[in-house]
């Protein structure tokens, strides 16, 4: 979230975002070679992954390199400016030198390249071109195209369940006893989860994985939406992973609704608040409202009032909503009320207030070569601040 408010927002989604960027881009295949320095000096359509000494510039307004960053005490994904050291998809990097970022490759490795999906992908998108989104095989389609990618980077080592006779329990654990994840006692028997030793499941051959496949396609996505951010002529509210919130109106060039990888216009809205990462409401032209609200069930209640409400500092808003909860020990499952709190979070970017405590924007976070958030300026100065007037007052 960029901009917490606005009026006249166009909502924008991408077509097909992951399958867009398979059918176009060759992925990293066949052989890995490691090398040590900058391979970009000797290649420069090296393709691969390459750590890096990296340096954002300061005035960059959406910063496009995300790392991981403890914030608050909780690991979380940003998109930082400062100077950090981290592994790049080559192309995300050669993307990222165009909007002014300084990058030194000091290692890493190289593959051969090839585009092995783009029959994959045409065929099924014919055929969610070909039948309506209710028909079935639309949907058959839809779920074919967008989970490939991420099976590529699935683990394939699966735990195994047992339920084993308690006079046999301790020989199995001994044998299995590294790779015991869980046990729940059953009477006389215990329902044992494990996993496959590594060595075991080396020996299986082809595991039919290749990470290194899905994390360039999830690079090339980030690449193909940094189009949207940055720019001069669109000025923005809110992106999630293949959304555009703005009050642009963006031209030919990008709205297509049938191409893949275009963005079609979903609505335009009177007004929206944008709280965080998929907590946003909208009231359209057509006034109607939509929330988002994530981990909320959606049959719960909220007016577009409850959301400007949540834009002032220390404001929250408590719900109760019914929630499955299973137990894996007493073999059910439980509906359960919950209460569910919703209120604004420096987790992702630093939020700016005006003098009434309203939200009214944000800034990116600056981290530190060992991924650690600076202090912002104004902070510095704030502490030095009452810092002297500490002094002044132990003084007099």
């Amino acid at each position: 979230m960029y901009i917490p408010e606005g009026e006249n927002i166009n909502c924008y989604d991408v077509n097909s975002l992951y399958p867009s960027q398979m059918y176009t881009h060759a992925m990293p295949v066949g052989k890995i070679k490691y090398f040590k320095g900058d391979i970009l000096k000797l290649d420069k359509n090296a393709i691969g992954f390459f750590y890096c000494d990296i340096t954002a510039p300061d005035d960059i307004l959406h910063p496009i390199l995300q790392c991981r960053v403890k914030v608050n005490g909780i690991k979380k994904t940003l998109a930082p400016i400062g100077n950090w050291e981290d592994m790049l998809f080559s192309e995300e990097l050669k993307n990222a030198l165009n909007y002014g970022y300084k990058i030194n490759v000091l290692w890493g490795y190289t593959f051969e390249k090839e585009v092995i999906f783009k029959d994959y992908v045409d065929f099924l998108y014919n055929i969610r071109q070909k039948y309506s989104k209710s028909d079935p095989l639309n949907f058959i389609a839809k779920i074919l195209l967008n989970s490939l990618y991420g099976r590529f980077g699935m683990t394939d080592n699966f735990e195994n369940i047992n339920i084993i006779d308690k006079k046999f329990c301790s020989d199995f654990e001994n044998k299995y006893l590294d790779q015991i994840t869980d046990k729940i006692d059953l009477d006389s028997h215990v329902l044992i989860i494990y996993k496959t030793s590594l060595e075991k499941l080396d020996n299986y051959g082809s595991h039919n994985i290749c990470v290194a496949i899905a994390a360039a396609i999830t690079a090339y996505a980030r690449i193909h939406m940094s189009q949207f951010k940055n720019n001069p002529n669109i000025n923005l509210y809110y992106t999630d992973t293949d959304s555009v919130y703005t009050d642009s109106v963006l031209g030919d060039y990008f709205v297509d609704n049938k191409i893949l990888g275009k963005l079609k216009l979903e609505h335009v809205c009177k007004k929206a608040i944008f709280l965080l990462p998929k907590l946003y409401c909208l009231w359209t032209n057509e006034d109607q409202i939509i929330h988002k609200v994530k981990g909320l069930n959606p049959e719960v209640e909220l007016n577009f009032k409850d959301f400007q409400n949540l834009l002032f500092k220390e404001s929250r808003l408590v719900k109760s909503h019914k929630k499955w909860h299973r137990s894996m020990s007493n073999a059910k499952i439980e509906i359960l009320d919950e209460l569910y709190t919703l209120k604004i979070n420096d987790n992702k970017r630093r939020l700016i207030f005006n003098k009434n405590g309203k939200l009214v924007s944000t800034k990116s976070y600056k981290i530190n070569k060992n991924k650690e958030i600076t202090p912002s300026p104004f902070i510095f100065v704030f502490n030095i601040f009452l810092l002297n007037l500490n002094l002044e007052e132990s003084n007099f």
